[in-house]
């Protein structure tokens, strides 16, 4: 069975449409398009390439046989190495549901798929909103340079959606963080502090590998 990866690109306002034409050439059929606001460490240029400003988020699933040429080529065609067009990376997915419309799909990968030597991981942290901010405070002081802030609602207003059992409801914030895999423990410590994650309702926090990134250095 076909494995699948998630393919982000955060990008300026207004560019998600031309990063989604790029796509389709190297295979990518659709995307969900998000709007978040970037935070980075006083003047520092941060891992996102952004300061307190709108981006977009364009999120593609790819077939993982695919996905590989088809970062590179948006990166390259979006001219991601230069400072501040914007970044792209990629995410392994272990399980898809709704291909093609036929339901749930296992796609059997084993637990320890961990991708090796990764040089960035993503710390994904939901909390209530307003904690954004301190989310990224904490994270600074550990040595982050900044990250993403969006706000998490359902489809319709009487939707709710749900990660890990925990509802998403329009009151919470989804903040994720781009770090070198160094940096990573000291991080997640002082998130965990600040916040008190660990005491329930405070939030979740999880950690995902980086396959590929673009547009960090």
């Amino acid at each position: 069975m076909n494995r699948f990866e998630l393919i982000y690109c955060v990008v300026d306002i207004g560019v998600a449409s031309k990063t989604l034409k790029i796509a389709k050439k190297y295979g990518i059929k659709g995307a969900v398009i998000s709007i978040g606001r970037g935070a980075v460490n006083n003047r520092i240029l941060d891992f996102l390439g952004i300061t307190e400003v709108r981006k977009e988020i364009v999120t593609m699933v790819v077939e993982k046989e695919l996905a590989s040429a088809a970062i590179k080529g948006i990166s390259e065609e979006m001219e991601f190495s230069k400072e501040h067009n914007g970044i792209a990376f990629s995410l392994s997915i272990t399980e898809f549901i709704g291909k093609n419309n036929s339901g749930s799909n296992d796609l059997n990968y084993d637990n320890n798929n961990e991708v090796k030597n990764s040089v960035y991981k993503i710390i994904y942290v939901i909390v209530d909103k307003g904690k954004g901010e301190d989310v990224i405070d904490a994270a600074n002081k550990a040595g982050a340079r900044g990250g993403t802030i969006l706000n998490a609602r359902g489809a319709g207003i009487h939707e709710v959606q749900k990660l890990f059992s925990m509802e998403i409801e329009p009151e919470k914030e989804e903040v994720f963080i781009i770090t070198e895999t160094s940096l990573k423990d000291g991080i997640i410590e002082s998130i965990k502090n600040d916040l008190k994650i660990d005491e329930p309702g405070n939030g979740i926090l999880f950690v995902m590998d980086v396959n590929e990134a673009y547009g960090l250095n």
